[in-house]
């Protein structure tokens, strides 16, 4: 059994799970979002916003993603580092695909740093492919790498 099924569910995140999310995004990148960043993500009529939570009900993962149209934007997945490698990444994934599947997206998109390899792994796992990079994207000056998966518009 893979750990990521001892998950207990997967809900709409709210601004009462922000302070455990801000730990994880802390934790998890060295540019995290503030605070503010999620509540707009919170409030915007784009964007989903879902947190994993554990057996215990602690939050463990979560992500923000926009669907627009025909696309899903995925702009942020993290899982809490003491969790990782657990299956939590392809759950959230999979959570993701199917919402924008039900939602008639044709495409998702994301923005990936280079030296994120655990995350490209992942992506290159569903078949997302690069498609461009965005030059000195991140504050640091870091590039992106922008991967997309066409999705089947068969069932």
């Amino acid at each position: 059994m893979r750990d990521s099924m001892k998950i207990k569910r997967i809900e709409r995140m709210t601004i009462a799970d922000l302070d455990e999310v801000l730990q994880i995004e802390n934790a998890s990148f060295s540019d995290p979002w503030q605070r503010l960043a999620f509540e707009n993500a919170l409030d915007s009529q784009f964007s989903r916003a879902l947190v994993a939570r554990g057996p215990n009900g602690k939050i463990v993962a979560y992500t923000v993603y926009w669907i627009a149209g025909p696309e899903c934007h995925i702009l942020n997945i993290a899982v809490h580092p003491e969790m990782r490698r657990k299956g939590l990444g392809s759950l959230l994934m999979d959570t993701i695909l199917e919402d924008a599947r039900k939602c008639s997206c044709e495409e998702v998109v994301l923005e990936v740093r280079p030296s994120n390899l655990p995350a490209i792994a992942l992506y290159q796992k569903y078949g997302f492919a690069p498609i461009g990079v965005r030059r000195r994207y991140y504050s640091n000056n870091e590039d992106a790498i922008v991967m997309r998966l066409y999705l089947s518009t068969k069932e």
